[in-house]
């Protein structure tokens, strides 16, 4: 697997990154063995994953179970507190607004995502959350780590998603 990263990390930083994107990237592979878009998350306080979550939002019936916020909600019962500062989250697809939105409520610092999301995403893709200046807290966003792998594996899930939907229908 290769990084798609911005060359201005050093070697040891894009090394720190890939290893939690890969931790996150098993996380979105659970969700995928659940019939779930596959999307996994992580939440890292001081090189320590204390938080892990996958997309949850059909088996669990709520629109709001996206990765990154069934992480968050564990990581807020770990640190009894819900603000995170001094947190980074890794995500294998640039977050939504509604996720970007939770970021900033929550005080996570960084986020790290893999795929750029075209159509959702908040963290610079469709739009940017920290452009708007009413906002008194600004997230550190680092895009594109693993950035293939986490594509591949979404248009491998909705390949096969279509190719089941065109069976069943002929």
């Amino acid at each position: 697997m290769t990084l798609n990263a911005s060359p201005e990390y050093t070697p040891e930083e894009l090394a720190k990154h890939e290893y939690f994107m890969r931790e996150a990237f098993a996380e979105a592979k659970k969700a995928e063995s659940l019939g779930e878009v596959p999307i996994g998350a992580v939440i890292v306080l001081n090189g320590e994953i204390i938080a892990r979550g996958h997309n949850r939002s059909i088996i669990d019936h709520d629109p709001t179970a996206h990765a990154e916020i069934v992480a968050i909600r564990e990581a807020c019962q770990v640190m009894q507190n819900y603000r995170l500062p001094n947190t980074t989250l890794y995500v294998t697809l640039e977050p939504c607004t509604m996720c970007a939105g939770s970021f900033l409520h929550s005080r996570i610092t960084t986020v790290v995502y893999g795929a750029g999301d075209s159509r959702n995403g908040a963290l610079g893709t469709h739009l940017n959350v920290n452009d708007y200046q009413a906002f008194n807290h600004k997230i550190e966003i680092i895009p594109r780590i693993l950035e293939t792998e986490c594509r591949i594996l979404l248009q491998d899930f909705f390949r096969a998603r279509r190719q089941k939907t065109t069976i069943k229908s002929e």
